[in-house]
């Protein structure tokens, strides 16, 4: 184990993870509906929980500032000798999301935050041993609810923010731009939020993980090795919208039929391949009545794979399977891409310095944690074109996410802070070595 971490106290960590399960808590109730969490861009609730978190980062002896995005950022307010000679020497950047899906739970995004604020609380004390400085990201629209676009605020700091974004709008035809004038940001300043390549030695996130892997196998805490790389569409089916009594079935070109058997049509592709996942959540008749043939059917697809390649070819596999249904039941079909990110695997270091803090962390189990994949797409994804990326998982029971019934549980949470403290300490003995 480090030096620098042969102390952390363990009433420390545990009265570390007390405060992210209350905060959790907190966070909850900076909500736009009056029964469920919703926190979305650049709205009164992005506002507020910025404002909580900045004042829990300034407690931690973090310096708090919302940059150009939006984003939540704190920065070590003392300094580690490496920034003692180099005042933009780089930092190792902490942190997660603090908005929400609509409906959502408490904790997807937002224990990755407060996690990492506990560690810089926690390693505090030893900042002037660090050879970088360390940083805590909130980072804002990583769902992508309301303008249907994820990870805008990381794209942000990443340096890829698309000049198209800007005619994104809301359910309300309220556009980006002027969200971000609403919210007193300057659109055309927005770049000011990118760091440059060299200025972040990496980037880690805990977080739940959101399926039933570590639960199912009665284990706290995972190693993540890639992040799956995401498409999503918006398919149109078009046919022929006809009385629902006067026309036979020979003669009818039924939009939703044909959009149906595309749904079932991506269960069974998807679930041909390995670590392939395609999702349908929207399926409606935009113009449909209980008398009449659907002339138009609309669907959503959600489409992600651990390797980029096998989740284009299933999407192949996909438009092949639409050709042929259209062409049986006379249909139409067209589909536009609203959302696309790569797959980022996760740096071997990193890797290798979450396992090793995993090893210290309480009742983590028997040997070496386990490594998986991550179906779920996450701000480091926006991050890999500047910097490496580490994830740690933390156990979600029944491995249920975006519904409030998601749950982490205090125990696990404190040995999720016990060990991305250690590998911070780790990283820093593995800087320390080099020339």
């Amino acid at each position: 184990m480090p030096a620098m971490l042969l102390d952390l106290d363990p009433a420390a960590v545990d009265a570390a993870a007390r405060r992210v399960m209350a905060r959790c808590d907190e966070l909850a109730e900076v909500s736009s509906a009056a029964r469920r969490i919703e926190r979305v861009y650049l709205s009164r609730e992005h506002a507020a929980a910025n404002r909580l978190a900045a004042g829990w980062m300034r407690e931690a002896g973090l310096e708090a500032a919302q940059d150009a995005a939006g984003n939540l950022v704190g920065r070590t307010v003392v300094g580690p000798r490496a920034l003692a000679a180099d005042p933009d020497a780089p930092a190792l950047l902490l942190g997660s999301h603090l908005d929400t899906v609509p409906d959502a739970g408490r904790y997807d995004g937002i224990v990755g935050v407060l996690v990492a604020i506990e560690v810089a609380r926690l390693l505090r004390p030893r900042l002037e041993s660090l050879p970088f400085a360390l940083e805590v990201a909130g980072f804002w629209d990583e769902e992508g609810t309301r303008f249907g676009k994820a990870l805008l605020g990381s794209s942000a700091v990443g340096g890829v923010w698309d000049p198209a974004w800007w005619d994104l709008t809301d359910a309300n035809g309220v556009g980006l731009r002027q969200a971000f004038g609403d919210f007193g940001l300057d659109p055309d300043r927005v770049s000011e939020a990118a760091r440059r390549p060299g200025s972040l030695v990496g980037y880690l996130e805990a977080h739940i993980e959101q399926g039933p892997v570590l639960d199912d196998a009665g284990l706290p805490l995972a190693v993540v090795s890639s992040i799956a790389g995401a498409r999503r569409f918006e398919i149109a089916v078009h046919g022929e919208a006809r009385h629902a009594g006067g026309t036979p079935y020979e003669a009818r070109h039924d939009a939703l039929l044909g959009a149906s058997e595309a749904v079932v049509a991506v269960e069974r592709l998807c679930r041909a391949e390995r670590h392939v996942i395609g999702t349908v959540g929207r399926l409606d008749t935009p113009a449909g009545a209980m008398n009449v043939v659907p002339g138009e059917a609309r669907l959503t697809l959600d489409l992600r794979g651990e390797l980029d390649s096998a989740r284009d070819l299933t999407w192949s596999a996909i438009t092949a399977t639409l050709d042929e249904i259209a062409g049986r039941r006379g249909l139409r079909w067209d589909a536009r891409q609203v959302h696309s990110a790569a797959a980022v695997t996760c740096d071997p270091l990193l890797a290798d310095v979450l396992r090793a803090g995993i090893a210290t962390a309480p009742d983590a189990g028997p040997g070496e944690p386990p490594t998986l994949f991550s179906p779920a797409g996450h701000d480091g994804m926006a991050l890999g074109g500047i910097t490496d990326v580490g994830m740690l998982f933390l156990r979600n029971p029944d491995g249920i996410s975006h519904h409030p019934a998601e749950a982490v549980s205090h125990q696990d949470v404190a040995r999720g802070i016990a060990a991305l403290a250690a590998a911070v300490a780790h990283l820093a003995d593995e800087h320390a070595r080099r020339p």
